[in-house]
C-alpha cells in the first residue's frame, strides 16, 4: 500500500467508490469482531458479504482465527457493517494500513464504531470471560495512524482524546447486561502492546502498575481513526486469562480462543441489547 498521503487518499477513494456500486444503504454502525468473535455475522439480515481480497486495497487478514469478511445487512434493527477479522501491527501493517478498512467505512458514512477483541486480565478482579467495557486507554504500540500529513476533510490535525469512549453508551451497555442478568461486565482500562509475544510477568506488573486492567494487541489503531473521523466509540474487551506476575503461569492462544469461544455468546447478547437500545 502506498505511503504517501495523495497514493494513500486515492486508494481509500477507490474502495469507498467500489463499496458503494455494491451496497446502496449507508451504515450506520461498524462493528469490528476480535479474535474467537466472530460468529456475529450470521446474524445479519439482508446480508451482502465480499471477502477482504475482493475489495480494492484492502489488507489481508493472515491471522487464522480472523475470517477476513466485510459483511453489510441489518443487525437489531440498525444497518450495520461488520469487519469479521482485524489486521494487527505485528503482522507487519503500518498504523495506517492496518486502519483503512476502518477509515473507508467512515467515508461511508458510519456514525458508530463498535470494536471488540480478546484481552490478558491485569486486574486481579477479574476472571476469565470478563467482558470489560473500555473506559480508557494506553497506546504502546509504537506507530499512530494519524503521523504524517493531515488530511483536513477527514478529520483534524489534532483530534481530542479526552473522552474517547462515549460514557453514555458505556452507561446504556451496563444498563442493558444488568438487564438482560449478562454477568461480568464491568468498565475498565485497555492497555494495547505491540505483541506477537504475549506479556512476561515484569511486563505484567509494569503495565498493571499504569492502570491499565487489561492487555490487548488490536483496537487502539482503529479507535484513534474513528475518533479522528468523527464516530462515537464502544469497545469491549474480552478477558481470556488473568495472570498473577508472582506466580505466572504459561499463557496459550489455544486457551485465549476457547475462551473466547465461551464468553461469545454472552458477546452477542449484549451487543445485540445495546443495538437495540441505541
Amino acid at each position: 500500500m502506498g505511503h504517501s498521503p495523495k497514493e494513500f487518499k486515492r486508494k481509500v477513494a477507490e474502495a469507498v467508490s467500489f463499496l458503494q456500486e455494491r451496497y446502496a444503504e449507508k451504515p450506520e454502525v461498524v462493528l469490528v469482531l476480535g479474535t474467537g468473535l466472530g460468529n456475529i455475522a450470521a446474524q445479519l439480515e439482508d446480508a451482502l458479504s465480499l471477502p477482504y481480497e475482493e475489495i480494492p486495497n484492502f489488507p489481508r487478514s493472515t491471522v487464522t482465527s480472523h475470517a477476513g469478511n466485510l459483511h453489510f445487512g441489518v443487525l437489531a434493527g440498525k444497518r450495520v457493517a461488520v469487519l469479521q477479522g482485524r489486521f494487527h501491527y505485528y503482522e507487519g501493517y503500518s498504523a495506517r494500513e492496518l486502519t483503512f478498512p476502518v477509515r473507508v467505512l467512515a467515508l461511508l458514512g458510519a456514525e458508530l464504531l463498535i470494536v471488540s477483541n480478546a484481552s490478558g486480565g491485569l486486574n486481579p478482579a477479574y476472571v476469565p470471560g470478563t467482558l470489560m467495557l473500555i473506559s480508557d486507554h494506553l497506546n504502546f504500540i509504537p506507530d499512530n495512524p494519524l503521523r504524517g500529513p493531515n488530511v483536513d476533510e477527514w478529520g483534524p490535525r489534532f483530534p481530542d482524546c479526552s473522552q474517547v469512549y462515549d460514557p453514555d453508551i458505556i452507561e446504556l451497555a451496563i444498563d442493558c447486561a444488568s438487564q438482560r442478568n449478562i454477568a461480568n461486565v464491568v468498565a475498565g482500562t485497555y492497555v494495547a502492546i505491540p505483541g506477537p509475544s504475549l506479556e512476561t510477568p515484569a511486563e505484567t506488573r509494569f503495565l498493571r502498575m499504569c492502570g491499565a486492567d487489561a492487555v490487548g494487541m488490536s483496537t487502539v489503531p482503529e479507535v484513534l481513526v474513528a475518533v479522528h473521523a468523527g464516530l462515537r466509540i464502544l469497545g469491549i474487551s474480552m478477558v481470556s486469562n488473568v495472570n498473577d506476575p508472582d506466580n505466572f503461569q504459561p499463557i496459550r492462544i489455544e486457551e485465549i480462543l476457547d475462551q473466547a469461544g465461551k464468553a461469545e455468546k454472552r458477546f452477542v447478547r449484549l451487543v445485540l441489547a445495546v443495538l437495540a437500545a441505541l
